[in-house]
Formats: structure tokens, C-alpha cells, sequence
């Protein structure tokens, strides 16, 4: 008898995206087992934006009343000056936000949300330390071989495998992301010494200065004892093999001290560990699927950090390749990949788009073409 296991659905990665995907087909009585190449779950990251619709699709596996209660819940996206202070835009959230849009809009962190995500995945279906290294496709199903040298036979496999999706070069072959030209630091804030400056930090503020340089500042949970931000900043070029690196406050100091708001100087003076990170790029896909292999976010239409949906627009699509499965079955999932690419291509280049200009709620907008979303209830193109 054969050692290689057979499986209905393989998801590649156990992200954000690749977690969401799997609890979905799950509770839609599939049968998924998810494998992702990190030897075990660690709390990674920083903070992150959910929007009401993603929050959406977490009320659909059970987990939105958890996030909501574990995030900050902020009143408004405010857009504000980086010398001057002067608000620029003030987008309501809130209570607005749950009215208006059907859901609440949180910030948390990135690692709390994870491991709540990971947690309600059944956990003899999803597999740490399995790094993908060789797919083969066959008439019937997938051969998948992994580095610790099991093998695994699945019917689909989802690549929610990141950036440098595996899967993504087996369908259009190696092509290294390019660097955007832009890089974030990333920070939590010492709060003893912020709430020092005696200054009202609000809780979800966007920071500008000239070229779209800025700083997101926001709070990651409910009670307001972690305060976060993420920078945008444009360079020459990224030369670091690693991918990340340590900066410094005095680098803060540098790049957004001169004449900033007291605010601003507040920041970069509670900040204690930050890092420097380039964000990478790929052109829009001209492939989400092909055979059994279908992508899904970053490994299909990475995107700029500047719109905060870039987890969003995976977990949506988790949500909407979900739904295509269901309505199709597994015998007809060449219909399913087709109508998923359908429904999603539009919506999440316009997304990738936005981020990559960096605009996003800089002037007063309406946002309810992404918050008000419906991914659950959203109609299904053909």
C-alpha cells in the first residue's frame, strides 16, 4: 500500500489569508488540511486593520465577537498634517461604522488575530513545519513533497503561500518581486512614556508629510495599552539580504523630527525597538488558476501596506473561492476557479492600485465601496 496520504483540499500557508481559506472550506464540509513551513506558530507582526468587510466573514467562522473584544475600536480614520497638525480628513468609524457598514471596524494585533484564527482550525488538519518543495500535477490530483519528506496527494491546492508563492512560480515561472521603492518602519510605542507627553493620542491617525511620506498610528487592543505605527517612506533601493532590519529612533528623528507636530515628536520619542521593511511589488496577475492550483492574496496581487487591506483582500477572497467551491462542488472546480477569478480580479486590483498610490482617505471619501462590502452575500460574477 501506498505512503502518500490523499487529501480533497491543500492549503499552502497558514497566514492570514490561508487560515481564513481553510476554516471556511471547512465549516462548507470540506475536507482541508493546511500546511505552512514555519516550524510553529509564534505571535509575528505588528498591527493590523480589519474592516467591516472582513469582520464580516469572521462573524461567518465564529471569531468576530473574539476579535472585537481583543481590538481597539476607533471612532474615526483621521488624516492629519505632520508639521502643522491640521486634520486633513476625518472618516467616521465606529459606531457609524457598524450602522453604515454592518460591521465593526478594529485594529489589533496582527499576532493576537492570528492565533485565534489558528486556534479554531482543527488541529490534526493543519501542519507546521511542512515547507513545499516540489509540486507535481497529475491527471487525478496534486503530488505534493514536502522539505521533511512527507508526500501528499490532493484533489486542489490553494497557494496562500505569500510573495514568494511556490505556487505562484509553478504557474508563471520564477520572477522575483520587485522592490516598490518604498519602505515602513514599524514600532510599538513605550505608553508610559506617550501618555507622559500629556498629549491625547487618538486612536487611529495617519500622519503626512510631502512625497506621501507618513506614519499610521493606531492602538491595538481594547484597552488602549498598546499603541503601534507603521511609516511609509520613499528610498533609492532596498541592498539588505535579510528581510527586515533593525533602525532607530534616531533614524525616526531624521526622516520626520524636522519642525513635526508635538505629537509627531512624541511618537519618536516613546518609540523602543522599531525595524525597516521594503515592500515589494508584482504587476497584476495575468493567472489566478490554472488545473488544480489556484492562488489567493499575497501570492496573486501583493499590495502596498497604505490602504490597510491587504490581509483584508486575502481573507476575501477566501471568502468568495469558498462560496465558488460550494456552489460548483470539487468535480467542477475549473468553474469554481473561473467564477472566483471573475467575481475577484476587478475589485482586488483596484485595491493593489489605491495602496500603490498611496491616497487612500487622505482627503475626505467615501469609503463604503470597500467597508460596506459583503463578501458572504456578495454577488458571484459568471
Amino acid at each position: 500500500m501506498s505512503d502518500i496520504e490523499t487529501i480533497d483540499i491543500a492549503v499552502i500557508g497558514a497566514g492570514l489569508g490561508g487560515a481564513a481559506a481553510a476554516a471556511l472550506l471547512i465549516n462548507a464540509g470540506f475536507s482541508v488540511h493546511s500546511f505552512e513551513q514555519a516550524p510553529e506558530f509564534t505571535r509575528l507582526g505588528a498591527g493590523i486593520h480589519i474592516g467591516p468587510n472582513v469582520m464580516k466573514i469572521f462573524r461567518e467562522i465564529g471569531l468576530e465577537d473574539k476579535l472585537s473584544a481583543i481590538g481597539a475600536h476607533p471612532d474615526h480614520w483621521f488624516s492629519r498634517d505632520g508639521r502643522s497638525g491640521d486634520y486633513l480628513s476625518r472618516i467616521e468609524l465606529g459606531d457609524f461604522a457598524l450602522r453604515e457598514y454592518g460591521a465593526p471596524y478594529i485594529t489589533i494585533h496582527r499576532g493576537d488575530m492570528h492565533a485565534e484564527q489558528i486556534d479554531a482550525l482543527p488541529q490534526d488538519s493543519l501542519h507546521f513545519d511542512h515547507r513545499l518543495t516540489d509540486l507535481e500535477e497529475r491527471e487525478n490530483d496534486v503530488l505534493l513533497t514536502f522539505a521533511n519528506g512527507r508526500q501528499v496527494a490532493a484533489r486542489l491546492v490553494i497557494g496562500a503561500d505569500g510573495i514568494n508563492s511556490m505556487i505562484r512560480e509553478k504557474l508563471l515561472g520564477v520572477e522575483k518581486p520587485r522592490f516598490s521603492g518604498w519602505i515602513g518602519h514599524r514600532a510599538l510605542v513605550d505608553m508610559t512614556k506617550l501618555r507622559a507627553t500629556g498629549l491625547e493620542y487618538e486612536r487611529c491617525v495617519k500622519w503626512w508629510w510631502e512625497q506621501s511620506r507618513h506614519i499610521m498610528a493606531y492602538a491595538t487592543k481594547s484597552d488602549g495599552s498598546e499603541y503601534y505605527y507603521v511609516t511609509g517612506v520613499p528610498v533609492d533601493g532596498w541592498t539588505h539580504e535579510a528581510s527586515f532590519v533593525d533602525s532607530s529612533r534616531e533614524e525616526m528623528e531624521a526622516i520626520f523630527g524636522d519642525n513635526a507636530h508635538p505629537m509627531v515628536r512624541g511618537l519618536i520619542e516613546a518609540t523602543t525597538e522599531v525595524t525597516k521593511w521594503p515592500f515589494w511589488n508584482r504587476d497584476p496577475m495575468s493567472l489566478w488558476s490554472r488545473g488544480r492550483l489556484c492562488l489567493l492574496g499575497d501570492a496573486c496581487h501583493p499590495m502596498r501596506p497604505h490602504m490597510a487591506q491587504g490581509a483584508c483582500m486575502a481573507i476575501e477572497d477566501a471568502a468568495i473561492l469558498t462560496r465558488c467551491l460550494t456552489q460548483t462542488g470539487l468535480s467542477d472546480y475549473r468553474s469554481a476557479f473561473r467564477v472566483y477569478e471573475n467575481t475577484r480580479r476587478d475589485r482586488a486590483t483596484k485595491v493593489q492600485t489605491i495602496s500603490n498610490a498611496n491616497t487612500w482617505l487622505k482627503q475626505p471619501e467615501d469609503p463604503a465601496w470597500v467597508y460596506a462590502y459583503d463578501p458572504i452575500h456578495a454577488p458571484l460574477a459568471d
